[in-house]
């Protein structure tokens, strides 16, 4: 039989659960044909998002809490939903009422006729300008430079088969965004299309920094682009440098530099360690995520994880 797991990383949250949970049992739960699970991830919030959690837990026996030790990100809090999922299909849905319940509803209609993966894309957003052009942006950049099969629009949210959720959780890749990964994956992919609304409950904690360290994480996991940037620049560098040289020599045979150039020194010294250090920021973004993956740390810690009342009926069954 069918299950259908939904998964919802969850941080500074604690307004929208209960107002969430009333939208998907109204709009979804009530509609689905399969068995489901609402596994809801507390990512480290410094609120009451995890009380509230557990007391939406003893509402409903099909909803089970897991508290992450600290906050690892989102991306990381899915993974850790995935990894205790028990749904042979699961979606990933965001806690803060900006996205639509019932498109959970067509993509499991997708799902049952084949597919693997379906994804949300965002066709337009109810946010402002600067944030749809740094969505625009970044996904222009991964289409261009990392994964090609990337929509214009972008995705957070998605639906997955057991087979990926297993292939993600065998991954475990810390720096990479999870979304990626599935894209990486390679499984042909239908999609359904949606406008994501203004919030309205909570404020984002989804700032700047994080949407650079995003942007940084895409490309450094999933291109060879800054390298080939490295080789560009240090290629151009040095042709720029021979050209140069031989003109400074000809100059030089030819009487027509009688002291040796300052400028020219700066300006080659400057333009040298130029290229260094930005080659050395680029070659350390790699080390460092070498590094973090020779340590073989855990990609998240669950400090405590409810079992659904369902799941205890079985064992005393059994």
């Amino acid at each position: 039989m069918e299950k259908l797991s939904i998964i919802i990383p969850v941080y500074y949250n604690e307004g929208n659960l209960f107002p969430l949970y009333e939208d998907l049992k109204n709009k979804v739960l009530k509609k689905l044909d399969c068995d489901y699970e609402i596994i809801m991830v507390n990512d480290g919030s410094g609120d009451n998002s995890y009380d509230e959690i557990k007391k939406l837990a003893q509402t409903d026996s099909k909803i089970k809490p897991v508290n992450l030790s600290r906050n690892f990100g989102e991306h990381a809090a899915t993974l850790a939903g995935l990894s205790e999922c028990t749904g042979t299909v699961a979606v990933r849905k965001a806690a803060d009422l900006q996205e639509p319940s019932e498109m959970i509803l067509e993509m499991y209609e997708k799902y049952k006729k084949g597919s693997k993966v379906v994804i949300a894309v965002r066709e337009d957003r109810e946010e402002p300008f600067s944030q749809k052009l740094f969505s625009k942006i970044y996904c222009f950049m991964m289409r261009k430079f990392a994964l090609s099969n990337m929509p214009k629009g972008g995705f957070d949210t998605f639906m997955i088969s057991r087979q990926v959720i297993d292939i993600l959780v065998m991954l475990a890749e810390k720096n990479a965004p999870v979304t990626e990964q599935i894209l990486w994956c390679g499984f042909n992919s239908e999609k359904v299309y949606y406008t994501r609304k203004k919030r309205e409950i909570g404020k984002s904690r989804w700032t700047f920094s994080k949407k650079i360290k995003l942007a940084i994480d895409s490309l450094l996991s999933f291109s060879y682009f800054p390298v080939r940037c490295i080789s560009a620049i240090g290629g151009v560098a040095f042709l720029s440098s021979l050209i140069w040289a031989l003109v400074i020599f000809f100059q030089n045979i030819t009487g027509y530099i009688d002291v040796e150039g300052y400028t020219t020194i700066i300006i080659l010294i400057l333009m040298g360690f130029g290229i260094i250090m930005l080659t050395l920021g680029i070659l350390g973004e790699y080390i460092w995520r070498m590094f973090d993956e020779v340590r073989k740390r855990p990609v998240f810690i669950i400090d405590e994880a409810g079992k659904s009342v369902s799941e205890e009926d079985k064992k005393t069954k059994l």
